[in-house]
């Protein structure tokens, strides 16, 4: 059972361990999809990511699919109150960007597709820059005096415009982003690791790792000279770290540490993660239950000082 962590100022308390919603509706039908979720929540996990964009960069997806797919797992389920729902906007082909009437009118779909009457967590999933920082605020704060949303937060944002937003809600009083979702993992530290995590951990604000297990990378199946089938083994993803110098060296690290304590390597490259100043959960996504198990793991592993050096060093 897992101990829920505060979610920066929001007030939410969640899992350490995120389920990322990209593949319900993807790799993942319904029935799929349900039963992961099914799992997760046994396992004492109680924090869902999606997206209204999810997964229609894929052929055959429609957007909104995996925002559907949890909305009508929670009413068969009946547990709507016991799950902190993000969902994020911007990137829906209908409500692209972040102007004002944009905003709220995508999170009237959201909010219908989930089948709920509030967002838990809403973030921006692409900054817009050319929107202000105040007219994108302002409508965040909107739906939160609204009640239609408890708490923001943003994603893919400069240094720069995260600071002048966080600057603009404090001088005026409105809601502030209490969470950054970055790309941050055990192969892929550079984006987050420097200014953002100086503003994170200066400003109080929660990090939430995408990409957690580097597009399935660091599970260990993808190995230099070997060919994984799979959809996801595309230019840029998991297969495009097996030859690269900090690949090879993170995955040797990762195979001594996760021998050593008899759990799987993505179990490890997760708890690496969870243990890093400033990071409150990290999302990966599961297509099926046996998958699942590495990750909800995370639950029960605690890593020395020692072994986060480790690992810290090789994929430096």
């Amino acid at each position: 059972m897992s101990v829920l962590r505060a979610l920066g100022s929001s007030g939410l308390t969640v899992s350490p361990f995120c389920l990322g919603g990209n593949v319900f509706g993807w790799t993942a039908d319904e029935t799929q999809s349900f039963a992961v979720l099914d799992a997760y929540s046994a396992a004492g996990g109680n924090f869902v990511d999606t997206a209204d964009s999810y997964m229609y960069h894929f052929p055959g997806n429609e957007p909104g699919q995996s925002e559907t797919i949890l909305g009508a797992w929670l009413a068969a389920r009946g547990n709507r109150d016991d799950v902190v729902v993000a969902t994020k906007v911007g990137d829906h082909p209908g409500y692209k960007g972040l102007a004002p009437a944009n905003i709220r009118a995508a999170a009237e779909e959201s909010l219908r597709r989930l089948g709920t009457d509030r967002i838990d967590l809403y973030y921006t999933h692409f900054d817009d820059e050319s929107v202000p920082v105040e007219d994108i605020i302002t409508a965040l704060d909107g739906l939160v005096k609204a009640g239609k949303v408890r708490a923001i937060a943003t994603s893919n944002i400069s240094p720069e415009r995260l600071s002048a937003s966080l600057a603009f809600s404090d001088r005026e009083g409105l809601a502030r982003y209490v969470a950054l979702q970055p790309q941050y993992n055990l192969v892929s530290r550079d984006t987050y690791e420097g200014e953002r995590r100086e503003i994170v951990q200066r400003e109080g604000l929660a990090c939430v790792p995408y990409f957690a297990l580097a597009s399935g990378f660091l599970t260990g199946k993808y190995r230099p000279g070997r060919t994984v089938d799979n959809i996801r083994n595309l230019p840029g993803l998991a297969g495009g770290y097996a030859d690269t110098e900090r690949g090879v060296k993170v995955l040797a690290a990762l195979d001594e540490v996760a021998n050593a304590r008899g759990v799987e390597l993505a179990t490890v490259a997760l708890a690496w993660l969870a243990q890093q100043p400033t990071v409150a959960a990290p999302i990966a996504s599961a297509r099926t239950t046996e998958q699942l198990a590495a990750l909800v793991a995370l639950h029960d592993l605690r890593l020395s000082d020692a072994e986060v050096q480790t690992l810290t060093a090789a994929s430096s």
